[in-house]
């Protein structure tokens, strides 16, 4: 059987002036600003757990996430792992929508797919990742912080 799940999240870069790194998809945008969030506030990872967690029905940044930030734990790789572990079948496509006016996300892009491929065991190939300014019609475009839908396809056993 297939199933396929939409996760989406938001984040607004921080206007505390963290010294904490710019982390998307667990690649460092390095001169980034980050994002406001009690975890390293990977937008990407965050929704591409919320789609895992639309597939299982396992709520894993609710509950699980507050327990993993009790215990000093803020990367957000641990929170996607934890959703995989209910995931039962093999991860047949992954589509990203990244829609923000900073930083520029096509150089990363290579990397990015790296990361994920490795972090849900699927070939770079089944991983699309593109990205938007938005115009300057939302909070993203207009700079404000990062909007990411996730779309993930599983052959469930």
């Amino acid at each position: 059987m297939i199933k396929t799940a939409i996760g989406q999240d938001s984040h607004r870069f921080d206007s505390k002036g963290s010294k904490k790194p710019l982390i998307l998809a667990g690649v460092e945008f390095k001169g980034g600003d980050p994002l406001e969030a009690n975890s390293d506030g990977d937008v990407v990872l965050h929704a591409v757990t919320r789609a895992v967690s639309g597939i299982t029905t396992i709520d894993v940044l609710g509950p699980k996430t507050k327990a993993f930030l009790a215990e000093g734990i803020t990367d957000s790789r641990v929170y996607l792992q934890e959703g995989l572990k209910d995931l039962r079948g093999k991860v047949v496509h992954l589509s990203i929508s990244i829609e923000c006016s900073r930083p520029k996300i096509a150089p990363l892009i290579p990397e990015m797919r790296r990361s994920l491929s490795s972090l849900l065991g699927t070939a770079e190939k089944n991983i699309g990742i593109t990205a938007t300014s938005g115009e300057g019609l939302t909070e993203a475009g207009k700079g404000n912080g990062i909007f990411v839908f996730a779309v993930l396809t599983v052959d469930c056993e």
